[in-house]
Formats: structure tokens, sequence, C-alpha cells
């Protein structure tokens, strides 16, 4: 596993950490971490605050996304992937799409490589997050019923 994908990790520990969601995600421009981020949708009562939405943030403005890879610990979501085709991201490494399948097929229509590495220990951590709190994980996709 490269160390881009490892931060992503890293972060989405520190988002469980606080109470959050374990989502991390990493932008990467010509082998240099730009930025990383975490889902901080539970920290800052935040609905939007997803993992690729927090490190698009703490990027701030960079010109061009059109040269970057995206890395995140999960398939991103439609909004999340919304942003990525927006940007011209061209790249999004993640490391599962088990738990959530996410819109990688929207993604991939618009041009977007998706290459999704299936790892074990991402896959358990959210399994065991969303065992222990389903409330958390169907509100942050949306399925929460009122």
């Amino acid at each position: 596993m490269d160390k881009f994908m490892k931060e992503a990790i890293n972060q989405a520990r520190k988002s469980l950490s606080e109470g959050g969601i374990p989502i991390g995600s990493a932008l990467v421009r010509k082998g240099k971490l730009v930025a990383a981020g975490h889902n901080k949708r539970v920290q800052e009562k935040n609905p939007i605050l997803h993992g690729e939405m927090d490190c698009l943030n703490n990027a701030g403005r960079i010109g061009s996304y059109r040269n970057t890879v995206i890395y995140s610990t999960l398939m991103p979501c439609y909004m999340c992937a919304g942003t990525i085709v927006q940007f011209k991201i061209p790249k999004v490494i993640v490391a599962e799409n088990k738990t959530f399948e996410g819109a990688w097929r929207f993604m991939q229509e618009h041009g977007v490589e998706v290459v999704n590495l299936q790892d074990e220990g991402c896959i358990k951590m959210m399994e065991q997050f969303i065992a222990e709190r389903p409330d958390l994980w169907w509100e942050d996709i949306g399925e929460l019923e009122s």
C-alpha cells in the first residue's frame, strides 16, 4: 500500500477517534500530497463534509485538478463523485467498496479512472463501525428513516 492511501487511512482513524465516521481522503499532485481530510459530518454538524469534500476544502484553490489523484478509504458517494467529475480529477484510488458500492460507475462513465484495492483492513474498519453505529452510518449515506 502506498503512502497516500496510508494517509487516507490515518485520516479515517482520526475521524473515528473524534467520534465521527471513519472515512479519509488524500489529494495528490505529481507524487506530492496536496491535502488530506476526513469525514467531519458529526464533528462539525455539516451534512456535506464527507472525507473527499473535506480534503478538497483543505486543498483550497489550486487552479486545475486535471493532474491530480484523489485517494479515499471508501468508494465516493454521488455527491463526492459529482465534485470529482466537475473538477475533472482524472483518477480515484479507493480502499474498498464492499461496505458501500458508491458511485464508481458514474465516475467511470464520466472518464474517471477508478482503482479499487478492496483492502481488508478498511473493509473491517467500516464493517465494525456500521455494526456499532448504524444510526450515524445510515444518516451519512442519506438512508436514515425520519
